[in-house]
């Protein structure tokens, strides 16, 4: 849910993670090499909780959701989506998870210094390694958007233009004032292009505010449940929180249910992916440039689709059904692989 420089709609977008019981724990259980009982190469020793807060949930998820509803109201009691508000009400929106919470992470009685390392936003050690899926991050999001581009183009759900840009030039020409001259649109789609993965920084300062709850909190606090059933159940709240948008006709021009339940199919699915940058890498950082690499790439399709064409975001946006194909194959390759059981290891705390 935020601007980037491609072209509109933008997609959705969460908090960090990491709500970690008042003691000591050692999270979820820690698999063991060969059935020796010592803790595999990969086994962390983490703040992660050991059992599902299920009180802080609840508080988490009311106040997010209450959040953003109350961040909305002036949409739903004015113009909706042709308020000048839009952009600072989703901007707002954004941070509605972070503030969630500031304000269960005192709760739970989790030691200051200890906050920021159960959030996974600290330390950054070791730093290849984050570094690494930070950059995966930034590549794995727009790769993505862009075969769901072409895989809808294959079924016939979307005509492309990758010579004249047609349906690009269409878009500037009605948006130039009389008497404007229009320049190369070759130049201007290849400047969007290469400035995408520069966006999905910039975008990274307000994913920040989403990331810190959705993989920073709560993703963790629900991980007690198993790895599948926390990452499923994030992608639901997730989906559901963007709910006040949504039901104004955001992303996909549907102002009811169905609206919903496809922002909630398509959260699933990308919060598996986002998910596993964060599980994996131990650090929320990789999540957070991966959201925002989301929201920069999320105009691909309309900025090569074809004059007269009105690509249908609901089917082949970065959210939209054919999305959810592309990603559960990608999901089905980690899945195959163990790497979305494989977390890193790391030095014990006391949390």
């Amino acid at each position: 849910m935020t601007v980037h420089p491609a072209v509109p709609p933008p997609a959705p977008g969460g908090p960090p993670s990491g709500p970690a019981a008042p003691s000591t724990h050692a999270g979820p259980p820690v698999p063991t090499a060969g059935g020796t009982g010592e803790p595999a190469p990969d086994a962390p020793a983490d703040p992660w909780p050991a059992r599902v807060p299920w009180p802080a949930v609840a508080v988490f998820v009311a106040v997010a959701c209450g959040l953003a509803w109350l961040v909305a109201l002036p949409l739903w009691l004015g113009d909706g989506l042709t308020s000048p508000l839009r952009t600072l009400v989703a901007l707002a929106m954004m941070w509605t998870p972070a503030a969630a919470v500031a304000v269960v992470t005192p709760a739970l009685r989790v030691p200051a210094r200890e906050r920021l390392r159960a959030l996974g936003a600290w330390p950054l050690r070791p730093v290849g390694r984050t570094l690494g899926f930070v950059a995966l991050a930034i590549v794995v999001p727009i790769l993505l958007v862009a075969a769901v581009t072409f895989v809808s183009a294959a079924l016939g759900l979307v005509r492309l233009d990758l010579v004249t840009f047609s349906g690009f030039a269409e878009q500037l020409e009605q948006a130039l004032p009389p008497g404007g001259v229009l320049p190369p649109v070759g130049v201007l789609v290849a400047l969007q292009l290469v400035s995408i993965p520069v966006a999905a920084l910039v975008n990274s300062v307000a994913a920040l505010g989403e990331e810190v709850g959705w993989r920073g909190w709560l993703l963790p606090a629900l991980l007690p449940l198993g790895t599948w059933p926390a990452l499923l159940v994030s992608g639901v709240v997730w989906g559901l929180w963007h709910s006040p948008l949504i039901l104004l006709g955001y992303n996909f021009g549907r102002t009811d249910v169905t609206g919903v339940l496809l922002m909630v199919g398509g959260c699933v699915a990308w919060g598996v992916v986002l998910g596993w940058l964060r599980v994996r890498s131990g650090s929320l950082w990789p999540a957070v440039v991966g959201h925002g690499a989301l929201n920069a790439a999320a105009g691909l399709v309309l900025l090569l689709s074809a004059a007269g064409d009105v690509p249908d975001m609901a089917v082949v946006g970065p959210l939209g059904v054919v999305s959810w194909g592309v990603l559960a194959v990608v999901v089905g390759v980690l899945a195959a692989t163990g790497q979305l059981t494989r977390r890193p290891a790391t030095s014990p705390t006391a949390v």
